[in-house]
């Protein structure tokens, strides 16, 4: 907008005009406001352009409203409102037996009636408590022997609420003097800004901690009540933390009670696999503070530090029951070089029945599963299920592959962002897994069936012959024993194995072939097969599909079939289910921290409606992927 030219003449000609009229009181918004305006109509008459722009918005109505509201708030304020009385609920009293003796007529029942309603009551009685109650804090008095160097000793003055005052002690291994020994992000005594790690503690109330033990110390603030005042000797370079925030998933459990050397059990922070976390404090090397994106106004607690879990790891601490007497003090405090800390708090020393498809065809009947339909879903995963227990694969050797999917992953915090999808970025894979004969591959087929246009899983690979109803490229992509062998090789496989001496598996370039058709991938895999798939080009989004409880899959699943390899129709046992809420729980505790949702199959038709809500959120949401995902996309 271009601004009307003013001389300097006329400048000084309206300053003289607002000094004359402010001088000897102090003028209001909207007064001033019609000084301007009245000057402004003088170039408003001229037509000067953007006056009369400027004109019309000073002179809008809800603008003099605005500063009208203003005004009444800054004269409310200046008059310092307090409570006309302190004891409404008494008055009210007072005039309802006034009123029993005066002529009752309509108005002094209703007058009487309204007193006595138990709301009316209840908002006097609020008014009371509040009318009645010193909010401002009561400071003790400075002490008269404070020494001429201000830096020699600060005087410290916190008022103790619910809040814990965050912040953990120690002595010192030379001196034996109480050191604060450091100070928890979000407590009080982080917000106060007043107390640093490092500083020397000599007084608590004017009890002098000299020669005492920490925990008495924290005797001494469990029985204070109000406010704290702490005589401290400041540290004389102070801890600057300059770090940038990261946000992190937990690859591991972490219970900070069964840690035998987290300097103080009640300042950890206790987290489950897959939980993501907020890293605010990584200047100690071995013990990082962090807090939970889910509870971001609490305060942070003790994790271990990245460097510090992966010197343990090999030790197996973090996942192992702590066995008391196995816990040598003076043994684990050389190892670690770390101090003994006590943090400053009283708590502290530092439906109807659904049919089950089932997950174990032939070979002939999996090929067939879906033909009728307009489109096809291959049974890789129903044979390779099979060829797994025809191999005899043990439990021993899926355990094996876990740990050595963790151990690929080399670290126990995997740092994340949030990713949002472009809508012109191609779809994230969709993962499905679960145990055999939870419903992973009939939610898949139902999902799929939804929106064929839409949803599509990816064609396998197989060594075997095509044979003459089929496609290649449609039922499976036909392929060479040797051209199977260099894409396992050349890492291209996300899943393979072999059943009736023909390999099958599922390849990469199937997956990415399906998504640059602008299609939703999705896919069943087993566990062990999710770190191949957890690439920046894939993008998976793991869903894992959870059985019901006993009682409840008992009757969900009375008239469902287990299919053999010979076609018997088999009920599904009880020890099949036992079986399967036993594999269930193996999946949560060896591979939780890669599923972004779970689904419990508690019903086909609720699960399947769940299911297309999570890819739907997967897609159009902002989730939290690994870091690396979103640097390989950005990179040159």
């Amino acid at each position: 907008m271009e601004m009307p030219t003013v001389t300097n003449q006329e400048n000084g000609k309206y300053l003289m005009i607002a000094d004359k009229d402010l001088k000897g009181s102090q003028k209001c918004l909207s007064q001033i406001l019609r000084l301007v305006l009245k000057e402004l109509s003088l170039f408003y008459s001229r037509e000067v352009n953007g006056v009369s722009l400027l004109y019309d918005l000073l002179h809008s109505p809800w603008l003099q409203a605005l500063l009208k509201v203003y005004e009444c708030l800054q004269e409310y304020m200046k008059r310092k409102p307090i409570p006309v009385l302190s004891q409404a609920q008494a008055l009210s009293f007072e005039v309802m037996e006034l009123l029993q003796e005066a002529p009752q007529s309509p108005e002094v029942r209703e007058l009487r009636q309204v007193l006595k309603a138990k709301h009316f009551q209840a908002l006097l009685n609020a008014h009371d408590t509040v009318a009645q109650k010193d909010f401002e804090p009561v400071l003790p008095p400075l002490p008269d022997d404070i020494p001429e160097n201000e830096e020699a000793l600060r005087i410290v003055c916190l008022v103790k609420n619910k809040q814990p005052l965050g912040a953990t002690i120690k002595r010192h291994e030379i001196t034996g003097d109480i050191m604060i020994a450091r100070i928890i992000h979000g407590g009080l005594a982080d917000k106060s800004g007043l107390l640093y790690a490092g500083d020397k503690l000599v007084e608590v109330n004017g009890i002098s901690v000299e020669g005492l033990e920490p925990e008495q110390v924290i005797h001494i603030l469990a029985m204070s009540e109000g406010t704290i005042m702490f005589k401290v000797i400041p540290v004389s370079d102070r801890p600057i933390n300059n770090q940038t925030m990261v946000y992190v998933r937990t690859m591991a459990k972490y219970c900070p009670w069964e840690d035998p050397i987290i300097p103080c059990v009640d300042a950890g922070l206790p987290f489950q696999k897959g939980e993501i976390l907020q890293i605010v404090d990584r200047n100690d090397s071995l013990w990082w503070q962090a807090r939970k994106v889910s509870d971001f106004g609490a305060c942070a607690g003790l994790i271990p530090s990245n460097h510090l879990l992966k010197r343990k790891q090999r030790e197996f601490w973090w996942s192992q029951p702590f066995q008391p007497q196995t816990y040598l003090k003076s043994t684990i405090s050389n190892t670690m070089e770390e101090e003994d800390d006590i943090r400053i708090d009283e708590k502290c020393v530092e439906e109807d029945e659904e049919t089950f498809a089932s997950e174990e065809l032939s070979e002939d009947e999996e090929e067939f599963a879906g033909y009728d339909h307009q489109f096809f879903i291959a049974g890789f995963r129903r044979s390779m299920r099979l060829c797994r227990r025809k191999s005899h694969i043990s439990q021993h050797a899926y355990i094996h592959c876990a740990n050595s999917c963790y151990s690929a992953l080399g670290a126990p915090y995997e740092e994340v962002v949030r990713y949002q999808r472009h809508p012109y970025d191609k779809h994230r894979l969709i993962v499905l897994l679960g145990p055999s004969g939870v419903g992973v591959n009939e939610l898949r087929r139902r999902l799929i069936e939804t929106n064929p246009n839409h949803f599509q899983g990816a064609v396998p690979h197989t060594t075997r012959a095509k044979k003459n109803y089929e496609e290649n490229g449609r039922e499976y992509h036909y392929v060479s024993k040797e051209t199977f062998e260099s894409l396992v090789y050349g890492h291209r496989m996300l899943e393979f194995g072999e059943y009736k001496g023909n390999l099958y598996g599922t390849s990469v370039d199937a997956v990415q072939k399906v998504l640059d058709e602008g299609k939703v991938c999705i896919l069943d895999l087993e566990p062990q097969s999710i770190q191949m798939a957890r690439t920046h080009d894939l993008k998976p989004y793991v869903i894992f599909i959870k059985p019901s409880t006993l009682n409840r899959m008992r009757q969900s699943r009375k008239n469902a079939r287990i299919i053999t390899d010979y076609y018997v129709n088999i009920k599904f046992k009880d020890e099949d289910l036992q079986e399967m809420e036993d594999l269930a729980k193996k999946m949560e505790i060896q591979f939780g921290q890669f599923f972004d949702r779970v689904i419990v199959n508690d019903s086909l038709q609720e699960a399947c409606a769940q299911l297309l809500t999570a890819v739907k959120q997967a897609q159009n949401e902002p989730q939290w992927v690994p870091a690396t995902w979103i640097c390989s996309d950005t990179e040159p």
